[in-house]
């Protein structure tokens, strides 16, 4: 299997999930009456980030992760998320844009490459294809899993259908 196959369209798959949260979210507030800032400012836990920060995790953790690859490095991105659902929902379409104009043969070329995680005076040195698939991956599903878990909290009526997407079925 390619590092683009194991890779790319899971994040599509699941970055598109999370796209349709943002909308069942909004939708729940408008039919509850529910401030929008009651779902995108959500926690599971006081020491834990909010949806916001988990819905832009999953672009970091993915399309962002691919640009680190470019380059060679991934560091945190501790930019403010999106106060809004129309700006959570532009992070994904970006995050999305992006990974839908990598080609297999770009992806693929990073396997073997020298890649490092920094965080201050910390660093980790892996292989392109081992940051994605210990470090970025998890990550990724990580975030798109506790957004998923802050909106069933919250009490919208979302199931795993609505977490999986549109899985890679044959066709």
């Amino acid at each position: 299997m390619s590092l683009y196959a194991a890779t790319i369209p899971i994040f599509q798959q699941i970055l598109g999930s999370v796209r349709g949260l943002i909308g069942k979210a909004e939708a729940f507030c408008t039919e509850s009456g529910l401030s929008p800032d009651a779902l995108i400012q959500a926690r599971i836990a006081e020491d834990m980030f909010p949806f916001a920060y988990q819905v832009k995790s999953t672009v970091v953790h993915s399309a962002g992760a691919i640009e680190g690859v470019r380059k060679g490095v991934f560091s945190p991105d501790f930019t403010e998320p999106p106060a809004t659902f129309e700006g959570l929902r532009a992070r994904i379409d970006e995050g999305l844009d992006a990974l839908t104009a990598l080609t297999a043969e770009e992806v693929d070329a990073f396997t073997g490459g020298d890649m490092r995680f920094e965080f201050r005076d910390f660093s980790l040195p892996f292989t392109a294809e081992n940051f994605l698939y210990s470090f970025s991956l998890p990550n990724f599903h990580f975030h798109a899993t506790t957004a998923y878990d802050i909106l069933r909290m919250k009490g919208l009526p979302i199931g795993k259908r609505d977490y999986m997407g549109n899985m890679l079925i044959r066709s």
